[in-house]
């Protein structure tokens, strides 16, 4: 399928099944549709889409700047399920300029939106143009001040190629972090080993940090902002409005 007519109707219909059915709708539809791999929920994912079809396409940014843990857990995902994984990486001229002009912690002065355009939408913008359709992991309760909303089948303009259409699903935005987790226990699931030591939301190693009893998982980043109101990007079209 290259194109959706009606798609807030069929999310309407998807908002009430499992996250597997949903899954299941958007890999029979979509014959180059891919995964969008980076933490827990988006393991979470890849062991669902496994079990319904083995030839999935997964991707994950590589930033240049993600902890040793990260790449670890990347390999042990790629190992586990016997799967290639996209390593997509930042075009090496820009992030140069960038370095060169404002060194390696602009972001800590001004804010992480110019690193993150570089280092992770640039190459995701690009990546995107390959397909119809993408999968992530996002989840409602993640951030209250732009994921509360976010249906789980959309249509992603903000990457989309001119003229066409990118159908994006979400099919874990229902659930609640431990409903991953119990997952992630049950099936076992590989997870970044970051998360034993208190990281809940990870990201590149210096905007991510540990977060504390009480706190909301998206403290431990871009903690120096309010980042329970930020995106990097990624998911611009929860912010677009």
């Amino acid at each position: 399928m290259s194109s959706i007519t009606n798609i807030v109707d069929i999310d309407s219909e998807l908002a009430t099944q499992s996250p597997q059915e949903i899954l299941r709708y958007a890999l029979e539809n979509f014959d180059n549709i891919a995964i969008s791999f980076s933490g827990a929920e988006d393991v979470v994912l890849i062991d669902m889409a496994y079990k319904i079809r083995k030839d999935i396409q997964v991707f994950s940014l590589d930033t240049g700047r993600l902890h040793a843990q990260t790449y670890r857990f990347i390999e042990a995902v790629r190992n586990h399920y016997d799967i290639k994984i996209d390593l997509v990486m930042p075009e090496a001229a820009k992030v140069e300029k960038l370095v060169k002009e404002k060194g390696l912690f602009s972001f800590y002065q001004d804010d992480h939106k110019e690193c993150c355009g570089v280092r992770k939408i640039a190459p995701l913008r690009k990546q995107l143009l390959t397909v119809d359709a993408w999968i992530t992991g996002q989840r409602r309760d993640q951030s209250p001040g732009t994921r509360a909303e976010v249906p789980v089948m959309q249509d992603d303009k903000a990457f989309s190629r001119p003229d066409d259409s990118l159908t994006k699903f979400n099919p874990l935005a229902n659930w609640t972090s431990k409903q991953v987790w119990d997952y992630i226990r049950a099936n076992n699931v590989p997870y970044n080993e970051l998360h034993d030591q208190g990281f809940v939301s990870i990201g590149c190693e210096p905007c991510t940090r540990p977060t504390g009893p009480g706190q909301h998982e998206r403290e431990g980043r871009w903690w120096w902002e309010e980042a329970t109101l930020k995106e990097c990007g990624l998911h611009a079209v929860n912010i677009s409005k």
